[in-house]
C-alpha cells in the first residue's frame, strides 16, 4: 500500500467544518456513482483476494438474511412494540459490572500485543475502525480522513498476500462504518463531505445511499436490521434512512451542533444515546421521539463518543473536557465524572473510549502510547496495556463482538494494533 509519508499537514480538525483535500487521484471519489470496486481500488496489488475472502465468508448458511434484514426502519419497530407489549416483555436492571464474562482483571492484564499483529492499514490519521462481525474470519475495516477504507484480513490465506486492502469511495474523512452480521459483503460508509456509500462486494461496486449539501459525521443501524440507516447529518441532525426504498423515513434535529457518534443498546433497538460537540450525551426512544430525551449528560466540552455497555446498563462518554462518564441507573441517573487526559493534538483523532466484551471495563488511548483500562465498578484507570511495538498512540478503538479478548487499536498514522488474550 503507500506509504504514509505525506505527513499529516492541512489534516481536518474535530472542531472545525469540512475542508477540502489537498490532492485527487484520476479517479475521483465525489462522482455520484455507482462505481466499480475496481476504480475506487487505491492498494498496491489487487483487490481480487479481499473480494474471494468475503465472498467466502458471506455465503456460508449462518450469513443468510434475517427476519431483521426485512424490518426496519421505525416503521418496523412498531410491530416490535406491540408483540413486545403483548408478551410483556421487561428489561431487567443491572448496575455496572454485573454482567461479566471473566471474574478478575488477569483476564484483561493478560492481552498481548505481538509483532505480526501490527499492521500499517491506511495512509493518514484514521478516524474509524471496525472489526467484521464473524468467526470465520479476522479482519478488520479502517477508515481515514482522506477518503480511503482499508481492510486487513489478519489470517489471509497464502495467495492473498498480506491480506491489506486499499480503496478511496469517498472524497472526505470517513465518519463512520457499519457492517451487519448477516450480511459482510455490504458494507456501509459515511463521510464529511457528505456522501453516504454502500460497498456491496457481491456485485464489486460502490453504490451511492444518499448524497447531502451538509457533512454526515457518524453512521449507525440497529441489531439485526439491515435495512434502516441512521446517520448524523449537518449541525445535529439526525436522519433515518430506509435502504428498501432509497428515501428518508424521518429527520430530527437532536442537538445544535454536530453528531459525533450514535449507538443502539444492544437489548431494546428503541433505545439510543447520540453525542455531540455541543457538550452534551443525550439518550432517546424511537417511540417518544421529541424535542426532549430521556437523558440529557452535560460535559464542559465536545462530547466524542456515547456508547452502552454490553448489557445496556451503562453508558460510558468521552469529552474534551478531559473526562470519562459512566451514567448508570434505571433511568441512567447516576453519574461518575473520571478524570483522563483527553488531550490529543490536531494530527491525532480524539479519543473515544469502549466497552470491552461486558461491563466491567472501559479501553481508552493514552497520550503515552498506550491503551489506559477503566474499571466501571472502581470508576478509575486500574492499569495501562503497553507493548514495545505501539509506536504510536492509539485513539479509535474496537472490540472484536464475537471473540471475546481481541482489541483493536487504530492511530493518526493509519497504522492498527491488535490485542489478544492467551
Amino acid at each position: 500500500m503507500p506509504p504514509d509519508s505525506a505527513g499529516l499537514e492541512g489534516d481536518f480538525d474535530d472542531a472545525a467544518a469540512p475542508g477540502a483535500l489537498e490532492s485527487k487521484p484520476e479517479f475521483s471519489p465525489r462522482k455520484l456513482g455507482p462505481f466499480s470496486m475496481g476504480d475506487a481500488y487505491d492498494g498496491s496489488s489487487s483487490g481480487d483476494a479481499f473480494v474471494r475472502a468475503v465472498r467466502r465468508v458471506s455465503k456460508k448458511p449462518e450469513m443468510a438474511g434475517s427476519a431483521g434484514e426485512e424490518r426496519g426502519g421505525v416503521e418496523g419497530c412498531e410491530d416490535e412494540i406491540l408483540r413486545d407489549s403483548v408478551a410483556g416483555v421487561n428489561e431487567r436492571s443491572m448496575g455496572c459490572g454485573d454482567i461479566k464474562t471473566e471474574d478478575s482483571s488477569e483476564f484483561v492484564s493478560s492481552l498481548t500485543l505481538e509483532e505480526e499483529n501490527v499492521a500499517r492499514v491506511v495512509p493518514g490519521r484514521t478516524m474509524v475502525v471496525k472489526f467484521f462481525p464473524t468467526t470465520e474470519m479476522r479482519m478488520v475495516a479502517v477508515g481515514n480522513k482522506y477518503g480511503n477504507v482499508g481492510f486487513w484480513n489478519m489470517n489471509p490465506k497464502e495467495e492473498e498476500g498480506d491480506g491489506i486492502y486499499l480503496y478511496r469511495p469517498h472524497s472526505g474523512p470517513i465518519g463512520g462504518i457499519s457492517i451487519q452480521p448477516h450480511n459482510i459483503g455490504k458494507i456501509l460508509t459515511c463521510c464529511y463531505n457528505g456522501f453516504v456509500r454502500m460497498m456491496d462486494v457481491e456485485k464489486e461496486i460502490f453504490d451511492l445511499v444518499h448524497a447531502s449539501d451538509d457533512a454526515i459525521f457518524s453512521l449507525s443501524q440497529r441489531p439485526n436490521d439491515g435495512s434502516c440507516l441512521y446517520f448524523g447529518e449537518g449541525r445535529g441532525g439526525l436522519n433515518i434512512w430506509d435502504l428498501r426504498v432509497g428515501k428518508s423515513t424521518a429527520f430530527w434535529a437532536l442537538h445544535e451542533d454536530r453528531i459525533n457518534t450514535i449507538d443502539f443498546k444492544s437489548q431494546d433497538c428503541f433505545v439510543f444515546a447520540t453525542s455531540s460537540s455541543e457538550g452534551t450525551a443525550r439518550i432517546w426512544d424511537l417511540r417518544r421521539m421529541g424535542s426532549k430525551s430521556l437523558k440529557v449528560i452535560e460535559h464542559e466540552r465536545a462530547v466524542h463518543s456515547a456508547y452502552f455497555s454490553p448489557s445496556g446498563s451503562c453508558l460510558a462518554t468521552t469529552s474534551f473536557d478531559n473526562t470519562i462518564c459512566i451514567a448508570s441507573g434505571d433511568n441512567f441517573e447516576k453519574t461518575s465524572h473520571i478524570s483522563h487526559n483527553n488531550q490529543t493534538s490536531r494530527w491525532i483523532s480524539s479519543f473515544r473510549a469502549i466497552w470491552g466484551w461486558d461491563d466491567s471495563y472501559i479501553f481508552i488511548g493514552n497520550t503515552k502510547r498506550a491503551v489506559d483500562v477503566v474499571s466501571a465498578t472502581q470508576r478509575k484507570t486500574v492499569m495501562s496495556l503497553q507493548s514495545p511495538y505501539m509506536s504510536a498512540i492509539p485513539c479509535r478503538f474496537d472490540a472484536h463482538p464475537l471473540e471475546v479478548g481481541v482489541l483493536a487499536g487504530a492511530t493518526g498514522g493509519g497504522q492498527v494494533y491488535t490485542w489478544t488474550s492467551p
